[in-house]
């Protein structure tokens, strides 16, 4: 098994399930601010040309979600069998997929990223941020994970993001949400989670925000 990396929300969301469901596997590390994403060997894994990717045993597999769900289903762990409970599984993964995570993006992009300084952008993401994360938190703060009393792929795609909410809130962190904030102690003592964190600082990426990396990370705007 091929694991296409860089030390990104989305690859660190799929590092935890891969050492919770304790597999081997072969990291390739892809260093996304050099733009090796769009190196024409890496799109014949992810035409889509983003991280993370995976490629088992010949099935290629991109975009995170995707992954955490084929991953999860091939070894029958992590997502409930209970109809109910593997509905709330979804639509609470789903709310990570297309609330938490584009809008958590958009905000670091126009807080760290952006050229010139957009306040209303930088207000409307934010605000939809923790908008998001009030939901997330009042859904913790009645249930130990997303799905309910058992933890899924949801909780890990959650994980993924909530570790960088520094990165969006600054040293306030996750402190105006208390039930995400228990929820991400719990997860950091999840063994798994350290073997994440470990394999993240056993690589090293590009860091300097030049024009390299600009044009790496955000070619469209180049055009």
């Amino acid at each position: 098994m091929n694991f296409y990396f860089h030390a990104t929300p989305n690859s660190m969301k799929v590092a935890v399930l891969l050492h919770e469901l304790d597999l081997p596997f072969d990291v390739i590390p892809i260093d996304i601010s050099k733009g090796e994403q769009h190196s024409p060997e890496f799109r014949t894994v992810n035409p889509n040309g983003k991280v993370p990717a995976l490629v088992d045993d010949g099935v290629k597999v991109f975009d995170s979600h995707a992954i955490l769900l084929y991953l999860a289903a091939k070894h029958d762990k992590f997502i409930p069998t209970d109809p109910a409970k593997k509905a709330a599984m979804l639509s609470w993964l789903q709310l990570v997929a297309t609330g938490l995570s584009p809008f958590s993006g958009q905000a670091i992009h126009f807080l760290h990223y952006a050229p010139e300084d957009l306040p209303y952008a930088k207000t409307r993401y934010l605000n939809e941020v923790s908008r998001t994360y009030k939901v997330l938190d009042e859904r913790l703060a009645v249930s130990d994970w997303l799905a309910g009393n058992e933890y899924t792929v949801a909780d890990m795609a959650l994980w993924g993001w909530a570790a960088s909410a520094g990165y969006i809130f600054a040293e306030e962190g996750l402190n105006g949400f208390p039930a995400v904030k228990r929820f991400m102690e719990k997860m950091f003592e999840r063994p798994a989670v350290q073997q994440a964190i470990a394999l993240k600082a056993s690589h090293t990426f590009k860091t300097e925000l030049d024009d390299e990396t600009r044009k790496a990370l955000f070619p469209q705007n180049a055009r």
